[in-house]
């Protein structure tokens, strides 16, 4: 059944008996959120302004031995200075609104489709509008946090949009050709995250469920059974990396994959003064409803995008 853009009556939103089912791509799951720690876990980070710093790169010259000359060394040589750059990122606004008509929030009893004889298990409309909404966030927040299209808010009418680590990864990123996942692409991977900087302190692997499926293939063995088979690889280890979570997250693009330094990922909030980072707040009164939104600017900090890597253009069937 459709959702409703519009508030809950009693006519768009019926009651209905037996047990609720969250459908669609995981439901309410959000792995690449959850393992931050979510939206208010340990790593959250503060700021207080829409725009952030993320990291400062800079780099070494290449390794060269030195050849100076003892007549060379009485004079003091060339300086070398190392010039620092900014990488940035922003927070966006998540925005819900709730509406229950009095009417609905009084017609608890009133049930629609099949029933037995029984209660029904939502005896709180509101509350569970305001759930279901607070989901729908969490749910965006992951996608974003992952996939999100960077722009800076440059007045009140432009949206600002966080940059999405998958996005933000560039320097460590290798082009499959359509190929299939194999173990090649996956060594090239960790190679090219290895030159390019990656210090491998947690790395996560996030893939389709396709390509979950395509690594316990590659990196599967299976002790001998007679009565059990089949291997579920929640964990691989390679070269240069050393072990290297696997999970499943339905907000990775089919066709790409993630390798994701979490150590240096967290979500960033703007917080809004006497009110929080998310929350829920009661609207003015205009008829025979309760209103109310639920609020929050919200980012992703991922630390430097040379830490993490990914792989695109996969094959998808």
């Amino acid at each position: 059944m459709a959702n409703a853009s519009a508030a809950a009556t009693v006519w768009n939103c019926p009651n209905y008996l037996g047990e609720l089912f969250l459908i669609g791509a995981q439901g309410n799951k959000t792995p690449f959120l959850t393992m931050m720690g979510g939206l208010s876990g340990g790593q959250v980070m503060k700021t207080n302004s829409f725009q952030f710093p993320v990291a400062q790169p800079w780099a070494l010259e290449s390794a060269a031995q030195p050849a100076i000359t003892e007549t060379a060394s009485l004079t003091a040589p060339t300086p070398t200075t190392y010039v620092r750059g900014q990488d940035t990122n922003t927070v966006q606004i998540f925005q819900e609104q709730v509406s229950v008509s009095y009417a609905k929030q009084s017609v608890i009893g009133e049930l629609s489709g099949l029933s037995i004889e029984g209660q029904n298990i939502i005896r709180n409309e509101k509350d569970f509008q305001i759930m279901a909404n607070l989901l729908q966030i969490a749910k965006d927040a992951n996608y974003s946090f992952l996939n999100g299209t960077y722009q800076a808010a440059t007045d009140a009418s432009t949206a600002a949009k966080t940059r999405g680590i998958i996005t933000a990864t560039s320097t460590n990123a290798i082009a499959a050709g359509t190929a299939d996942l194999s173990k090649d692409l996956m060594d090239q991977l960790f190679v090219a995250m290895a030159a390019g900087g990656a210090q491998f302190v947690q790395p996560v692997i996030f893939a389709s469920a396709l390509d979950v499926q395509r690594i316990s293939n590659i990196y599967g063995f299976a002790p001998q059974s007679e009565t059990v088979g089949g291997v579920n690889v929640a964990t691989i280890i390679a070269p240069l990396v050393g072990r290297v979570a696997v999970v499943w997250d339905a907000n990775v693009p089919a066709g790409s994959l993630l390798c994701a330094d979490m150590s240096v990922c967290k979500p960033v909030v703007l917080e809004v003064p006497e009110k929080g980072v998310l929350f829920y707040e009661e609207l003015s009164k205009t008829g025979a409803s309760e209103k109310g939104q639920i609020y929050g600017q919200m980012g992703i900090d991922y630390g430097a995008e040379e830490y993490h890597g990914k792989i695109t253009g996969l094959s998808t069937s």
